[in-house]
């Protein structure tokens, strides 16, 4: 029973983090579509401050024992790399 609580609270637990890391992707494309470029201050820092929200939140976790260390470097590569798409097209307009 113990087991299937930890499991159940690492599988909410990553799931709520990838739920937070495609908030913050979709905030950025709401930006980068209508609102401002990437060179605006404003869009740095909405961007850094939710980037440094989800790699704490992803430390808390790791020290839980909530996911391994690999799995949230991995949710935070993916979203930098799918940030840095969205980045390339909107500097292709």
């Amino acid at each position: 029973m113990m087991q299937e609580t930890v499991i159940t609270n690492a599988n909410k637990a990553y799931a709520l983090l990838k739920a937070d890391a495609d908030k913050i992707l979709k905030l950025i494309q709401v930006q980068m579509d209508n609102l401002t470029m990437p060179q605006c201050p404003l869009y740095e820092e909405v961007l850094d401050t939710h980037m440094f929200g989800l790699s704490r939140e992803i430390d808390f976790a790791v020290r839980m024992d909530l996911i391994e260390v690999e799995e949230g470097k991995a949710l935070l590569d993916n979203l930098e790399k799918q940030l840095n798409l969205i980045h390339e097209k909107s500097q292709q307009r």
